[in-house]
């Protein structure tokens, strides 16, 4: 299967689709029947205990994991079962894992420049120019993350935030689709995890998120539909405040 799918009919308005996800591994079931539907535009957060499915599910949609069962649809046509993780990735599906991974030796805006799509035409790497487009897309990026007064700074320097901050924009910089966050949030200050909310929603005004996240302080300030994993199927859906109040929620995960 190439990525010359451009005749093939859409077959869900919805930007991912997974639709009864099962995943074993040596008899352990990690995904039982998972569903979910995430549109266009919209940003999830994805809770539930350790064990519950979230990595496995991530791994599912970018190619990692190939399902057992099930169908995995993204932008209404793509059946990623039959893509590797780079085909994905071309697609525009984004990941960024819990432990930032940015070249520590590299300024933050060489970071950003490594990282985008732009053509890299011999003589522009030669002589250290970028095209204007290029520019102004490392610009916009630099503003949302907060970097905009760090793009000299080497990024071995920057605070475990602002390192989460440049991986994100790091994926921007490749247009993805959609972004997948593990815990972007986790080891931050209470002020860096209150940014991190208003900068994941400034990015879904422009493209699909879903977060995975334990912090439920970041989930509420982040305002928006929230599933509930548990032995690899969906158990909850809702607000934060419905899923919250859910009894089985609280039995398996807040109660803990």
């Amino acid at each position: 299967m190439t990525l010359a799918e451009s005749d093939n009919p859409v077959l869900t308005q919805s930007l991912l689709y997974l639709d009864g996800i099962s995943v074993s591994f040596d008899g352990y079931k990690a995904l039982r029947g998972l569903s979910l539907i995430l549109a266009p535009g919209e940003m999830r957060a994805i809770i539930g205990p350790n064990g519950a499915g979230k990595t496995t599910m991530m791994d599912v949609i970018t190619g990692k994991t190939r399902p057992d069962e099930g169908e995995v649809m993204f932008d209404g046509k793509h059946d990623l079962r039959k893509l590797d993780e780079a085909a994905i990735a071309m697609l525009g599906v984004g990941r960024k894992f819990q432990k930032p991974t940015v070249f520590e030796n590299h300024t933050v805006e060489d970071n950003l420049l490594l990282a985008t799509k732009a053509p890299r035409a011999v003589f522009t790497t030669l002589l250290g120019r970028e095209d204007r487009k290029t520019i102004e897309t490392i610009n916009r990026i630099l503003a949302t993350t907060r970097l905009t007064d760090h793009r000299a700074r080497i990024a071995g320097s920057l605070s475990h935030g602002q390192k989460q901050w440049l991986e994100i924009g790091m994926l921007l910089a490749q247009d993805p689709k959609l972004l997948l966050v593990d815990e972007p949030v986790a080891g931050m200050t209470d002020a860096e995890t209150f940014a991190t909310a208003e900068l994941l929603r400034e990015i879904a005004q422009d493209h699909s998120v879903v977060v995975v996240e334990h912090d439920m302080h970041f989930v509420r300030e982040l305002g928006v539909r929230v599933t509930c994993l548990h032995e690899g199927s969906v158990l909850a859906e809702g607000t934060l405040d419905q899923v919250s109040a859910d009894p089985r929620v609280v039995e398996v995960y807040l109660g803990r």
